[in-house]
């Protein structure tokens, strides 16, 4: 079976960048030039921002949101190895930790009969009651990078939630995102929250109490550009993408959606035309971030958007998990390669390639865990059987499909560091694979317990985070 499809008309020339990849013609030698001019200045500008930025994680995935480490943590941990220090959890929590200088950012969901005696020892599962009829804090946490110690924790809320979730869920999923002068917390149903970075609330906002499929609850992360933060908010009753202000909490400018629920999270592609704010789902879609209007979009079809997308230069990847459970969303699995510039309807999950469609795999094994980009090949991982997908970043090729030995399920998204690629499992153990088109597992790291939480990496530590606890691992 055909996977893919390129152009056949155009060259693509690989610039010092690393991935990215630009088209031109071939007869034009002079901008050629002009290119090369360019992608020089920016990749010495790229080195001086990943030095300055190298002791930052500021949102879900990392200050790029492509999961790649700016500094190398320690290879080799274990509950004992590499640890500088633990923190206790409180409450329920599968958001990731985010980073910024000398303060770790994390958001919990405390039953509000839980008292600091009693920390650490939540599995981050439902248990006894309906969770639903159980009175939580939602709570916002700042820890010491460095100690480890809480410098603050604020409740942004206090109450009964408004919405059922899944026993596999948690009340606070969402990432928080930080821009060092605020951290934005969003608790789905329950509203977003910014706090300046001593801990005082500066605003809030309520978004509405809208039913999910099947009572499983929310997870998209918000996103910040600028002066606005924005999130994704699709439902089973009134999907929307809103942007606010994010001195203010204003409403800046918001447009309907007709989509279900989803539960990737949108990012922002800055490419060599234009920036752009990519929403997954059902429709693919491009948004300008300063006013909303839609750019282009692509036609899924089948599958739902639960990986959160994937830019590296001009080239976007995104794709459907591939479900068949007899419901709406069966079939997907689609992983699509975009080029920038697409205007109106770009595609449907029928096309091969177009002019904006790079090329399509139909195969790709894409599903909860966002994709990563290493030593030029794509990695996705499956939910439930430790299978991992390698693919090539260029041609859409399946270089492996191979199951990672002794791996359970994988929820949380992988990272990387050093040509190397990161897996954790359900388990807690994580798996290390070499980068490039041969399967290889080079190493393994054991803490065990449950983990579906991505790690933040900022100024040589990995801070991982479990059901009980937070890991701060540095040599």
């Amino acid at each position: 079976m055909q996977r893919h499809s390129t152009f056949p008309d155009k060259s693509i020339a690989t610039n010092p960048l690393g991935n990215m990849t630009l088209t031109f013609s071939r007869s034009n030698r002079s901008q050629r030039v002009h290119i090369a001019l360019i992608a020089a200045i920016a990749l010495a500008s790229l080195s001086i921002c990943s030095q300055a930025k190298a002791d930052q994680w500021s949102q879900f995935r990392g200050n790029q949101a492509n999961g790649v480490a700016e500094t190398a943590h320690p290879a080799n941990w274990s509950e004992t190895e590499n640890v500088a220090w633990t923190h206790p959890m409180r409450g329920e929590g599968w958001s990731c930790p985010v980073v910024w200088n000398d303060r770790v950012f994390l958001t919990e969901a405390v039953p509000s009969e839980t008292n600091a005696e009693s920390a650490g020892d939540n599995s981050n599962q439902a248990q006894g009651r309906d969770p639903s009829q159980k009175t939580y804090q939602w709570q916002v946490v700042c820890l010491d990078s460095k100690s480890g110690s809480e410098l603050w924790r604020q409740t942004a809320r206090e109450g009964r939630p408004v919405m059922e979730r899944h026993s596999s869920n948690t009340y606070a999923t969402e990432t928080p995102v930080t821009d060092g002068k605020h951290v934005y917390a969003y608790f789905g149903m329950m509203g977003v929250y910014c706090f300046d970075m001593e801990g005082e609330l500066v605003w809030q906002r309520d978004l509405g109490q809208y039913k999910m499929r099947a009572g499983w609850g929310t997870s998209s992360s918000p996103v910040l550009l600028n002066d606005k933060l924005f999130l994704q908010v699709d439902n089973e009753e009134q999907s929307f993408l809103v942007a606010l202000d994010a001195a203010t909490g204003e409403e800046v400018w918001r447009v309907a959606r007709d989509e279900p629920s989803q539960y990737s999270s949108p990012i922002v592609w800055k490419n060599s035309l234009r920036t752009e704010l990519i929403v997954g789902g059902t429709n693919y879609r491009s948004y300008d971030p300063q006013t909303g209007e839609l750019l282009w979009q692509l036609n899924m079809q089948k599958g739902r958007s639960s990986a959160t997308p994937l830019a590296i230069g001009d080239r976007l990847y995104v794709g459907t998990e591939y479900r068949n459970r007899g419901g709406s969303d069966d079939g997907g699995g689609f992983l699509f390669a975009i080029a920038p510039g697409g205007q109106g309807e770009i595609g449907t999950s029928e096309d091969s390639a177009n002019e904006f469609i790079v090329w399509k795999n139909p195969e790709s094994g894409i599903q909860m865990a966002s994709p990563v980009l290493c030593k030029g090949h794509l990695y996705l991982l499956e939910r439930r059987s430790g299978v991992v997908h390698c693919i090539n970043a260029e041609t859409g090729e399946m270089a492996y499909e191979k199951r990672i030995p002794r791996a359970r399920a994988f929820w949380a998204s992988p990272w990387v560091m050093d040509d190397q690629v990161f897996c954790i499992d359900t388990n807690g153990t994580t798996f290390i694979l070499a980068g490039g088109p041969e399967f290889e597992v080079v190493g393994k790291n054991e803490i065990d317990e449950l983990t579906w939480s991505t790690p933040a990496i900022a100024d040589g530590a990995l801070y991982f985070r479990t059901a009980s606890k937070l890991y701060c691992i540095r040599e």
